[in-house]
C-alpha cells in the first residue's frame, strides 16, 4: 500500500483525509497540535513542527508520496526528499516560489503572464518613494494567510500601514470580479480543468465570504482566464492541484492575483459540485490513477462559515438546524473546538438548477447560522 504523508492538520488535511477512504492508501499527518482537524482522521499521526529541517525530512524520508496543506514548510527538507526518490506535489521548488509573495510575482514577470504592476519594497519607510504609484496594496511576501498580511494604502496618510518587512506595493485594480480556477497536472504533463469560480470576498476580513459556480462570463474573459490559469500551471512543470486567483477589471482585462499550489478554500464546492472534487483529484495525482471528471453536477454555492465579530471560546452553532434542514443542502464543520472572530470554521454548499434561486438560498443561509461562543 503506497504510504503518503501530508504537512498540515487544518481542514483542508481533514477533507483530503476524507477523500482518501475511497483509495488503498496509508495516510501520515504532521502537526504541532493533536487537536487539530485532520488528527483523528489519519492512519498515522505525527505531532511535529512543519518548518523545522529534521522533524520534516523525519517525517518523509519513510514516505512514497509527500504534499502540504500549507505553503508554510521546512523547503530544504522537502528538496533532500525529493533527491532522494519521494515523490513531493508539488515539487518543492514550486512551493519555494509561491512561499514568497516577492518570488511569486517575479516569477510570473519571468513567464509573461500578466499580473498587477509591482514594486519590491524592503521596509515600510520604503513607501516614501513610491506615493506616485497610490492607491496601491502592500503585501507582506511571507507570513500572510486567511486576509492577514494584506493592506490597502490609498493616500499618503496611510503609510503607516504599511509593514516594515520585505513585501511588494502592488498597483490597485479597478476590481470587477475576482475569479478562481483549479487546474490538476498529472506527472506526465496533462492537464484538467475546472470551471470556473466567481468569489466574493469579505472587505473586513479580506477573505472569502462565498462563491458561485460556475461562474457566468463573457466569452472573452473566459477563455483569457483559461489560458492564463494553464500558462501559470504549464511554467511551474510540476504535478499538482493549483487554485489561480484572478481580478477582472472593468475593461475586462484578466490579472493573476497569486495562486496557492494545493487544494484551496474556493475549491470546496467541488466535493458535492462536481464529479471528481479537488480533494479526490489531488490523490488521483498523487496515486498516479487517471485525472479525474471536473464537469459541474449543477450549479453551486459555498459559504465560508466563520466566527462572529465579538466571540472567542468553544464554538457553537446557531442555526445550524435550519440549514440542514434545506433541500440540497451540505453543511461541513471543520472540528475546530474553539471560535474567534474570522476564524474559518466551516462551510456550507448548496446546488441549484435555478440560479437566482441559488443566489436567494446563498444569502438565506448568510443569515441563518453563525459561530458564536
Amino acid at each position: 500500500m503506497i504510504k503518503a504523508g501530508i504537512l498540515g492538520g487544518g481542514q483542508l488535511g481533514r477533507m483530503l483525509l476524507q477523500a482518501a477512504a475511497n483509495y488503498p492508501v496509508e495516510t501520515f499527518v504532521m502537526e504541532k497540535s493533536t487537536d487539530c482537524s485532520a488528527a483523528h482522521l489519519c492512519n498515522h499521526f505525527v505531532k511535529g513542527d512543519i518548518t523545522d529541517f529534521d522533524q520534516v525530512y523525519a517525517f518523509g524520508k519513510g514516505l512514497d508520496v509527500l504534499t502540504i496543506e500549507i505553503e508554510k514548510v521546512n523547503i530544504a527538507a522537502l528538496e533532500r526528499l525529493a533527491l532522494e526518490g519521494v515523490r513531493v506535489i508539488p515539487h518543492p521548488s514550486v512551493i519555494k516560489t509561491i512561499k514568497s509573495k516577492i518570488a511569486q510575482k517575479e516569477f510570473y514577470t519571468l513567464h509573461q503572464i500578466p499580473t498587477p504592476v509591482y514594486v519590491v519594497t524592503g521596509q515600510a519607510a520604503d513607501l516614501a518613494e513610491h506615493l506616485h504609484r497610490l492607491p496601491a496594496v502592500h503585501k507582506l511576501s511571507e507570513g500572510g494567510y486567511d486576509g492577514r498580511g494584506v493592506q490597502i494604502i490609498e493616500q499618503p496618510a496611510d503609510v503607516s500601514l504599511a509593514f516594515d518587512a520585505p513585501a511588494i506595493l502592488e498597483t490597485k485594480i479597478d476590481i470587477h470580479r475576482e475569479l478562481s480556477m483549479l487546474v490538476a497536472r498529472n506527472d506526465a504533463g496533462e492537464i484538467v480543468i475546472y470551471p470556473p469560480v466567481e468569489m466574493m470576498v469579505n472587505p473586513y476580513l479580506n477573505q472569502l465570504d462565498y462563491q458561485i459556480s460556475p461562474a457566468i462570463l463573457p466569452d472573452e474573459v473566459y477563455w483569457k482566464a483559461e489560458a492564463i490559469a494553464v500558462k501559470v500551471v504549464q511554467s511551474f512543470n510540476s504535478a499538482g492541484l493549483f487554485a489561480i486567483e484572478l481580478l477582472v477589471d472593468k475593461q475586462q482585462d484578466v490579472w493573476v492575483n497569486e495562486t496557492a499550489p494545493r487544494v484551496h478554500n474556493s475549491g470546496h464546492h467541488t466535493i458535492e459540485g462536481n464529479y471528481s472534487s479537488q480533494f479526490d483529484m489531488l490523490w488521483r495525482i498523487m496515486l498516479q490513477y487517471p485525472l479525474g471528471n471536473t464537469d459541474p453536477i449543477l450549479p453551486t454555492a459555498m459559504i465560508n462559515l466563520v466566527g462572529a465579530a465579538g466571540y472567542s471560546g468553544p464554538a457553537i452553532y446557531l442555526g445550524l438546524q435550519e440549514v440542514l434542514a434545506m433541500d440540497h443542502c451540505f453543511v461541513h464543520i471543520y472540528g475546530k473546538n474553539q471560535t474567534q472572530p474570522g476564524r474559518k470554521m466551516g462551510h456550507v454548499t448548496i446546488l441549484h438548477n435555478d440560479r437566482s434561486e441559488l443566489l436567494h438560498l446563498c444569502n438565506k443561509i448568510k443569515h441563518t447560522i453563525q459561530v458564536i461562543a
